[in-house]
């Protein structure tokens, strides 16, 4: 039976002792039936993995980055953020025994034989979990939330005196969303 090739898997026999590292380029649409696409993710993710490799263990730091594109859930308007996440993941080879090992970190059963570690589905959902419960834009004049032209001119500060209640509670709004 022939197994198809991962998006992203790390070669175990290419690894040396230490710290490897890979980098990775890919597009959402690459992620077949995994719908990155429609989440926001619509340009080029960069993956950056380094593998640590020990007699008996291996620990992969899977970092990823993008620019996804989403819409302001307040005024609708487009807007682009820049998400990054980080997933440590550690595999032992052979069966975990260990009573020591066991409170420290979970651990992954590696066969020794395996070829390599496919890590797809981890970096997916690394990307996922970059995502942001809220989006607001910061920098949209369209979004009538952040402006309050009606009272105060542009090139005008306000006076402390000046501002009114409901605008102090949408100051204290926006700077809690930002």
């Amino acid at each position: 039976m022939h197994k198809e090739k991962s998006l992203i898997e790390i070669g175990l026999g290419a690894l040396a002792e230490g710290a490897n590292e890979f980098n990775f380029n890919c597009k959402a649409s690459d992620f077949v039936g995994r719908q990155l696409a429609e989440a926001g993710f619509t340009r080029e993710i960069v993956i950056n993995v380094v593998a640590e490799k020990s007699d008996d263990e291996i620990t992969i730091t899977i970092n990823t980055s993008t620019l996804a594109d989403f819409t302001c859930d307040i005024c609708l308007a487009p807007v682009s953020k820049n998400l990054a996440g980080t997933l440590v993941l550690s595999y032992l080879f052979g069966e975990v025994l260990d009573d020591d090992r066991e409170g420290e970190k979970e651990y992954i059963c590696l066969d020794r034989s395996a070829e390599s570690i496919d890590i797809t589905g981890e970096v997916c959902e690394t990307l996922l979990l970059s995502l942001p419960m809220k989006v607001t834009c910061t920098d949209n004049p369209d979004c009538k939330i952040y402006s309050s032209t009606e009272s105060i001119d542009e090139h005008e500060e306000p006076q402390p005196g000046n501002v009114a209640s409901w605008q102090e509670s949408l100051e204290k709004l926006k700077n809690k969303y930002r």
